[in-house]
């Protein structure tokens, strides 16, 4: 049995999509099972990183696990939620586990690196005894569906940081690199740094989107003070919102386009059109 955490999010529904239909035993954990729409052959379970107590029946009898959190960087002292999955896998004796990190994982001393570097270590650890891997994306292509709101009412949609690229990644592509580290040992100790096959930014991808959905799209641009005061309406502190902006205006880190989708799948990573046309049906026509 294969055990997929957040399982109705971009990464994991394409996961459990893909478990399913090669007739792999999969288990799909959400916070609302009675509300999820899984593939036949996906049994829904409830769980919650949140809620320790509630993982164990979600990892019993499990052999391997997808693991991730969205659990805001800096909400805790530490990332518990990242702590508690991997705690609960090893209560339940899972072998073979696949962690959604980020890119450069805990590469650096700020405190978006520490939390990473404490989150990977909760699988990586030798005492654990997991054969694991780290999947270590970018931006997500799938970040674009927050523009389906603002398209609902116009054709202008403000963005923060509209010009700065990124080789976002389809999650499509890191559903099917997780997969094969969930049913094979060809990854195993294997720490995938991975990206789109594109360096594009915000405003090219709006443009892409258009052309997809036949709309003249066009990006308002968002202040770096508004941009800033929006993570801390979001509950980021201070430090981490000092860490994000710098990430993103100093460095040029998953600006570059990595090989390693290519290399693992045999073929080239999907493009954002491709993505886009995908996801049509999710975005309002007009």
């Amino acid at each position: 049995m294969i055990l997929v955490t957040g399982a109705t999010g971009h990464v994991g529904s394409e996961l459990v999509r893909r478990l399913a239909a090669a007739g792999e035993p999969v288990r799909a954990m959400t916070r609302r099972p009675a509300k999820a729409r899984f593939p036949a052959g996906a049994e829904a379970v409830y769980g919650d990183a949140a809620d320790p107590e509630s993982l164990a029946a979600a990892f019993a009898g499990v052999d391997g696990a997808f693991l991730m959190s969205a659990q805001p960087v800096g909400t805790a002292p530490e990332p518990t939620h990242d702590l508690a999955l991997a705690a609960a896998a090893e209560r339940a004796g899972v072998r073979r586990v696949v962690k959604l990190s980020t890119l450069d994982g805990g590469t650096g001393d700020d405190p978006i690196a520490r939390w990473q570097r404490t989150a990977e270590a909760a699988v990586t650890d030798p005492a654990r005894g997991f054969a694991w891997t780290l999947l270590r994306p970018g931006r997500f292509m799938s970040n674009a569906l927050q523009w389906a709101g603002q398209l609902g009412t116009g054709d202008e949609v403000a963005i923060p940081f509209a010009d700065r690229p990124a080789a976002s990644i389809d999650p499509a592509d890191l559903a099917e690199i997780a997969a094969q580290a969930l049913t094979t040992a060809e990854h195993t100790g294997a720490v995938h740094e991975l990206s789109g096959p594109q360096s594009l930014t915000p405003t090219e991808e709006m443009a892409i989107l258009g052309e997809v959905l036949g709309r003249d799209l066009r990006v308002r641009p968002v202040s770096t003070d508004a941009a800033r005061a929006g993570m801390a309406d979001y509950g980021f502190p201070p430090e981490v919102v000092d860490a994000i902006m710098w990430r993103t205006l100093d460095g040029d880190r998953g600006s570059e386009v990595l090989p390693t989708v290519e290399k693992v799948l045999g073929r080239p990573a999907r493009t954002f059109a491709q993505w886009a046309r995908a996801h049509a049906g999710e975005f309002p026509r007009s």
